[in-house]
């Protein structure tokens, strides 16, 4: 995304809300904390690390680009990147960056007055796979290519680099010069990757020549066959590479969907995986079996997976149906029956190759929050977003996906930056933690009342948008995963008065996982409705014997009227009196009930998310707050209704980032308005902005005390707090399956991989089995 159009810095002065004031960590390496889970990869020293072998590592996809400055460019570009070019910083374990010396000696700022001056002092063995020395003539071909003023390169961001004034050869080759012509604190997130020039130097080049190739590269592996067919890149150990050399001889990036990688790792087709939950449980269940702590089910099979369910009536019924007398029901029964037997026997098979792998466990770079669309609606409220965060327990919430998994279930109190990277600082108090009193009473500030009366017609939203949402791409139904819409909070009677066993189940929004003893609200609409349908059916019942009455009376012979004389007329009966409808024990407004629409993928890796949902319609039901509950595809989720703003809530994630001045100002920008009159939003979703956070980041990135630059951080934290756009919730959990004979590679977290010490650990040695 190209670098937004910079406003005035003027300061808003007036109705700025007090906070209180940030007492950030000292400087130093205890600053920003410890990281919330640690790397599980392994570690292993590289001596008992063997040489040669192939490794298989599952991707979502192949990338469409190489160049990692595309708007197209994906996780595995950036991985391919990661092994084949130079990378000047990298992430260390707690997220921050650290000066790679494969390819710096060191980078520094040598002048700041009065221009900033950041000079390189590059490895004198560094050079491209073609022989050429890594220089000068890089980093100006990439500046000129990512500075925005020749729009014949095709870039989807140049932040940073439209600050550089100049890049020169310092005294000798192995110095480079950059200077600014405005202060950029995040200058170590430059040239990285640094492409050679042949790529950067001309638009084509950049455009077109590095979208499926690379013949140039400079890390540890080069980039060999890339196979559409089946789906594999390899990156091969570089013969020209000056560090220690890569331990592996191959590293082959497979594309697998992660609904299959269980298969893939049964089949074998891969050595290293990220999997969902549901992934993890079948190894963890695997290794359980292997280990003879679960007893086989029927014939040996596993007592889990598509035959566990099957109860000995529904065998009987089933043989009865196949070999009955009907034979085209025979016939179809024996097909399934097969179609069974045969699903039975390869998850037993795959559960026998399971039991081979690991599962590694960390927290991902990334946090997932409930976004609030601040365009209009109830939420266009600050008092009403306010009052949803103060509803929600967010360790409740961050407990229900990680507790299960063993990981730490600590909320996340930043929106930039995690715990471990030193910008981070539980910010949070700023908008305060979960208080069902204070919620109630925002929410009464905003006019919002319950047993208010209703008098907009039945069905109608109180959002910004009253349209059908699009989840026609998912089919409905039960066991598609996509169920429709369901109302959470409407199960109510006549007048809105919640039902008693609802009741009984107060506490089912915060209890862990897997203990309610009730059907879920949202994913057990039925009774629900049931008792919706009664309550409308009665009204119109009562409706219907008015009307039977006056038809009555007139049938019993009463005497006929005296149309001449409207003195001796009877009077006309009185209308049957409609029934006052209002909101209950829920809350509404200007005859409206306050109800949002919650917008949640459907898509099976999304489960979780779901579970979360579900557990957040809850905690808002205990305040007053109905949601609807929309479920859709997963691939129209973000563009159909997050980007394009059809949401009240939502449940996604952003990446973590080492540059939050940098990357994350679009995220929080204040929202502009187009000459076309529409909203130019960025990627700031929640359409939440205001001009004084804008102000702290524009000073962030100018500052070039590192300190100072990261308070100004803390305090642009605490103000987007305050506006309450969006909660952070949890660091996303991340699993990994690995063969446990694999080093130095597996679940990550904050840091990045060292490509050229991933690899198979060397069979013990009998000495080694004597210790």
């Amino acid at each position: 995304m190209s670098q937004r159009r910079r406003r005035s810095l003027a300061l808003l002065t007036s109705g700025v809300l007090a906070l209180p004031l940030l007492t950030g960590c000292g400087a130093g390496d205890d600053e920003g904390g410890q990281a919330a889970a640690g790397q599980d990869i392994a570690t292993t020293t590289r001596d008992k690390v063997a040489d040669g072998g192939v490794l298989r590592w599952a991707v979502d996809a192949l990338p469409d680009t190489l160049n990692t400055f595309q708007a197209d460019a994906d996780a595995t570009t950036n991985r391919i990147a990661g092994a084949v070019l130079p990378q000047l910083f990298v992430l260390d374990a707690k997220g921050r960056p650290v000066v790679n010396p494969d390819y710096l000696e060191k980078a520094e700022v040598i002048e700041r007055e009065p221009k900033q001056v950041v000079q390189y002092k590059l490895n004198q063995k560094a050079v491209w796979s073609d022989g050429r020395e890594i220089g000068a003539a890089d980093f100006v071909a990439q500046w000129r290519a990512l500075n925005g003023k020749d729009s014949a390169y095709w870039t989807a961001r140049n932040a940073g680099y439209d600050r550089i004034e100049k890049i020169e050869k310092g005294k000798t080759d192995l110095e480079v010069r950059v200077t600014f012509n405005k202060p950029y604190a995040d200058w170590r997130s430059l040239f990285t990757p640094l492409y050679p020039k042949q790529v950067t130097g001309t638009p084509d080049a950049f455009n077109e020549g590095a979208r499926g190739a690379l013949k140039i590269t400079a890390g540890p592996f080069g980039l060999g066959a890339i196979d559409k067919k089946t789906g594999t890149a390899a990156l091969t150990r570089n013969a020209r590479w000056w560090g220690r050399p890569a331990k592996l001889d191959t590293l082959v990036l497979t594309a697998v969907p992660r609904a299959e990688r269980p298969a893939a790792l049964a089949a074998g087709r891969l050595d290293l995986a990220e999997i969902d939950r549901a992934g993890a449980d079948r190894i963890a269940l695997a290794r359980r079996d292997a280990a003879g702590k679960n007893g086989p089910g029927a014939g040996g099979a596993p007592a889990h997976g598509p035959g566990a369910a099957l109860t000995p009536a529904d065998a009987t019924l089933s043989w009865a149906t196949a070999f009955g007398a009907d034979e085209e029901k025979a016939a179809a029964e024996t097909e399934s029956r097969q179609k069974h037997l045969d699903s039975v026997k390869r998850y037993a098979e795959e559960q026998t190759a399971l039991k081979a792998f690991t599962v590694r466990k960390s927290l991902e770079p990334a946090y997932t929050q409930l976004a609030m669309n601040g365009a209009s609606g109830p939420l266009a409220d600050e008092r009403v977003r306010r009052a949803v965060a103060r509803a929600l327990d967010r360790r409740a919430l961050a407990e229900v996906v990680l507790k299960p998994l063993g990981l730490p279930a600590k909320p996340v109190g930043s929106h930039l930056a995690l715990s471990g990277q030193r910008a981070y600082a539980d910010n949070s108090d700023a908008l305060g933690g979960q208080d069902t009193q204070a919620a109630q009473a925002l929410l009464a500030d905003a006019g919002w009342r319950k047993g208010g009366k209703i008098t907009e017609p039945a069905g109608a939203k109180a959002g910004p948008e009253s349209e059908q949402q699009d989840d026609s791409k998912t089919p409905s139904g039960p066991g598609t995963g996509n169920d429709g819409l369901y109302i959470v909070g409407q199960d109510d009677g006549a007048n809105g008065d919640p039902r008693s066993a609802t009741e009984d189940r107060a506490n089912s929004d915060t209890a862990p996982e897997g203990t309610q003893d009730g059907p879920s609200p949202v994913l057990a609409p039925a009774p629900f409705g049931a008792q919706q349908e009664a309550s409308l059916l009665a009204q119109a019942a009562q409706v219907a014997r008015a009307a039977r009455a006056e038809t009555t009376d007139d049938a019993k012979g009463v005497p006929a009227r005296d149309e001449a004389d409207p003195a001796k007329a009877s009077p006309a009966p009185a209308p049957a009196k409609q029934p006052v409808r209002t909101s209950g024990g829920m809350l509404a407004k200007d005859g409206k009930a306050l109800s949002l629409r919650f917008v949640l993928p459907a898509g099976p890796g999304s489960e979780s998310l779901r579970t979360v949902g579900e557990r957040i319609a809850g905690m808002l039901r205990k305040v007053g707050v109905n949601t609807e509950t929309i479920k859709v595809a997963d691939d129209s989720f973000f563009k159909d209704h997050i980007a394009s703003g059809q949401y009240d809530l939502a449940l996604y994630s952003w990446p973590a980032t080492a540059y939050p001045a940098t990357d994350a100002r679009p995220i929080f920008a204040k929202p502009e308005p187009a000459a076309d009159g529409s909203l130019l939003v960025e990627q700031n979703y929640t359409r939440v902005g205001t001009d004084h956070i804008d102000q702290l980041f524009d000073q962030a990135v100018a500052e070039l005390d590192e300190e100072q630059s990261r308070e100004l951080m803390r305090k642009a934290d605490a103000r987007i707090w305050a506006a309450a756009g969006s909660i952070p919730l949890f660091q996303r959990p991340e699993l990994v399956a690995v063969k446990p004979s694999l080093a130095n590679a597996g679940a990550f977290g904050l840091g990045a991989p060292r490509y050229q010490d991933i690899g198979w650990k060397k069979a013990p040695t009998a000495k080694d089995k004597k210790k």
